[in-house]
């Protein structure tokens, strides 16, 4: 199995004011192949920091991606620490420059002297060109192991390594493994007592299977991984688990696909030719807001209503005055007069609704923060329930959704099934 580091560069990265999504993708695409990520490390536009980086990494992978620090200003130093670690010199490459012509010609621009000195490149490196910017990919060898040096922008770098990088690290290597994910998305168990449910089937595992846990705002994306070399014998140690996961777990298991909700919901809306509607209080939008990131939302999801003040509820869905003064406005019967005045308003097969105490203040010794009261319908049908979450208010606001999707999944694929 080959070992690998990803080091990502920049003074951007380290005080935030980037979110590095290139490792992270990487990972993943690297995961496909069968390699191992053993450790990503960041480091800032320092030649001494980049250096011991790149010693601590020899020291312990195969493999090193690096992204980061190689465009044309003074700042990206990369280029010229790469020089200095491998013992080498910048020489002028035309290749690149003919690359850098074609694309600025294509967008009809010109080059300046900087853009024109990105054609230096290390004379010890194989240089790989990069389509889509005008930093080229640059691969070196040292003692069996490899370092390939990226661009920092997400687009290019992705090409490259879809292009390039991936076959070229599986080729040097012969990797030869098999490697396969099944996802399974869990509700109604926290992570500890899942772990406690599934001890002896994680237990009883083959050693080339491993068993992960990915908990997320009150839902937990199980994941079971597994690598051998015959990928035949490893699809039926797979099934084999899969199925002995499905008798475990039975209708905790939501969805074998590893899909967000979102995307999961729009697919069986569309396929089933439903509509949905929200009336959302304490969650503020925040389900429309997650449904509608997803292209094509619109087939489906119709709108909604953020009914935040008692007023809202009453004048725009018409939930009974006299019930919010004696239940309160987070409570059963309030909330599911939301979900119907929603479906009523907007004309929908399904609707959610919500209405709870997202804090950090507005509790109560009978409703604390965190008390949530959700119900979801599907034509006729209501199902509604109380949760107790916790005091932070942003995670209250995201688990309340989360189980908002979950409930309306559940029931209309259960309805759906019979």
């Amino acid at each position: 199995m080959v070992n690998v580091e990803i080091i990502t560069i920049g003074d951007e990265l380290l005080i935030g004011q980037v979110v590095d999504t290139n490792s992270t993708w990487i990972a993943q695409e690297l995961n496909k192949i069968g390699f191992d990520v053993l450790y990503k490390s960041t480091v800032g536009d320092n030649e001494k920091d980049i250096l011991d980086a790149f010693d601590k990494a020899f020291s312990r992978v195969s493999a090193i991606l690096v992204t980061g620090g190689i465009g044309p200003t003074k700042d990206d130093i990369t280029k010229k620490t790469l020089c200095k670690y491998f013992d080498s010199k910048l020489i002028f490459n035309d290749d690149v420059l003919k690359n850098i012509e074609a694309l600025f010609n294509r967008s009809g621009r010109t080059i300046n002297e900087l853009t024109h000195d990105q054609a230096y490149v290390p004379d010890k490196c194989t240089v790989i060109q990069n389509i889509a910017g005008t930093a080229p990919c640059t691969w070196f060898e040292k003692d069996g192991k490899i370092l390939v040096s990226m661009p920092g922008v997400p687009y290019e770098m992705k090409s490259l390594m879809g292009n390039e990088v991936v076959s070229r690290l599986q080729k040097f290597f012969h990797q030869t493994d098999s490697i396969q994910h099944q996802t399974f998305w869990v509700n109604h168990f926290s992570e500890s007592a899942l772990a406690m449910h599934l001890e002896t089937f994680e237990n009883e595992l083959p050693e080339n299977l491993r068993l992960a846990y990915l908990p997320a705002a009150g839902i937990i994306r199980l994941r079971i991984t597994g690598k051998h070399i015959c990928e035949s014998f490893l699809s039926s140690q797979m099934a084999e688990q899969k199925t002995k996961l499905l008798e475990l777990l039975g209708n905790n298991i939501f969805s074998e696909e590893d899909r967000p909700l979102e995307i999961l919901i729009k697919d069986f809306f569309e396929e089933n030719n439903l509509t949905l509607s929200v009336a959302e209080s304490c969650t503020g939008g925040n389900i429309a807001r997650q449904l509608t990131t997803i292209p094509g939302s619109s087939v489906y999801f119709k709108g909604g209503v953020v009914s935040y003040a008692n007023e809202a509820k009453e004048n725009i869905l018409h939930v009974n005055t006299s019930d919010i003064e004696q239940y309160g406005a987070v409570s059963q019967q309030v909330v599911e007069q939301m979900a119907k005045g929603a479906q009523k308003i907007l004309n929908t097969d399904c609707s959610i609704a919500t209405s709870g105490i997202a804090g950090p203040g507005g509790g109560t010794e009978t409703k604390p923060v965190g008390t949530v009261w959700i119900a979801v319908c599907y034509k006729e049908e209501m199902k509604s329930q109380k949760f107790l979450f916790g005091k932070i208010r942003e995670n209250n606001i995201q688990r309340a959704t989360n189980a908002a999707l979950t409930m309306l999944y559940e029931l209309v694929r259960n309805d759906n099934r019979t």
